[in-house]
């Protein structure tokens, strides 16, 4: 074996026993009863700011709200597990977990911790929730129907993990740029018991072959002046992911296959920029395709930045485009 090959091994081992780890804190904190639901950064940041709120006190200030907490609040083993994951951190004389961990859909998902500011951060939020509940919504009554899924963009495979949950004996695959969303994909669908998932690294689909009969997606969509992959949707308008991802499914949709894209927009002057790009995109696919705003007005913290300067609120929306048989 020569010393690249050595030094390869050697990165897997440590990489497969900080994924077992991960695995194994999920799992004990869901036999705790543990249960959080991911809020946005400027509402944690609200919560957080709070007279009281400096310290965990709690498992779910620990690893949801990613509070500094002392050695000796964690249950035994607990600091060997989030040493062994390499997510854990010293802050003066506390310590700080790396990761979050939250629940949906009676699983439990790990993903970065609180702020999400590193350029291979992995996000869970409410647009996590409002994507794969999209996906469960579109997949009901149609579970015959897909027998190859993908997630694009998956981050904690939580779009690919619900479909998979739903669609017995379906390939499902999720892909991801970023090598810690897959590998947070990977130890999140072991914790759903979903071995059907797939993590795969690929630039949208061009590292994934074939059809698919089910795209599902929520990609990044903000106007991010520091380019966060996570965070930056790409264009003008944050748009450009979201129209990549309608035309590349325009290509890779079987026949009777659907797209589900979660994503969002500014709109500006009463005008919906993305709607206006999809349905030009759209025009001349063949695909027959509805749009419509899920919340009207989110992150409105953002509109006091230049990136915001001309839009008058920021809606999420969903698209679902469909190929006939």
């Amino acid at each position: 074996m020569t010393t690249t090959e050595t030094s390869r091994a050697r990165t897997s081992a440590r990489t497969g026993a900080a994924d077992e780890a991960l695995i194994e804190l999920g799992q004990a904190l869901r036999d705790s009863g543990y249960h959080f639901t991911t809020v946005t950064p400027a509402t944690h940041a609200r919560v957080n700011g709070r007279t009281g709120n400096e310290v965990a006190r709690d498992l779910r200030d620990v690893f949801g709200w990613s509070r500094p907490f002392a050695a000796d609040l964690l249950p035994l083993g607990f600091m060997a597990l989030l040493e062994v994951a390499d997510a854990l951190e010293p802050r003066g004389d506390l310590w700080r977990s790396r990761v979050r961990y939250s629940s949906y859909d009676d699983e439990i998902f790990v993903h970065s911790a609180f702020p999400t500011d590193a350029p291979d951060s992995v996000f869970f939020g409410p647009d996590t929730y409002r994507m794969a509940d999209a996906a469960v919504a579109h997949v009901r009554g149609r579970t015959d129907q897909v027998r190859r899924a993908v997630d694009i963009g998956c981050g904690t495979g939580a779009g690919a993990i619900a479909v998979a949950k739903r669609v017995p004996g379906a390939e499902v695959l999720g892909v991801d740029i970023n090598d810690k969303a897959l590998r947070y994909t990977r130890v999140n669908a072991v914790l759903a018991g979903t071995d059907r998932v797939r993590p795969v690294r690929s630039d949208l689909l061009d590292g994934a072959d074939g059809e698919f009969d089910l795209i599902v997606s929520n990609p990044p969509f903000m106007i991010d002046p520091a380019g966060r992959a996570y965070r930056d949707g790409g264009g003008p308008d944050g748009n450009g992911l979201s129209l990549r991802i309608i035309d590349a499914a325009a290509k890779r949709l079987a026949p009777g296959g659907s797209l589900v894209l979660f994503s969002g927009t500014g709109i500006i002057d009463g005008r919906d920029p993305l709607r206006q790009a999809a349905e030009q995109r759209l025009a001349g696919t063949g695909l027959a395709w509805s749009y419509r705003e899920v919340d009207p007005d989110v992150y409105d913290e953002e509109l006091d930045g230049p990136a915001y300067g001309r839009a008058e609120r920021i809606a999420v929306v969903l698209l679902t485009a469909s190929r006939s048989r």
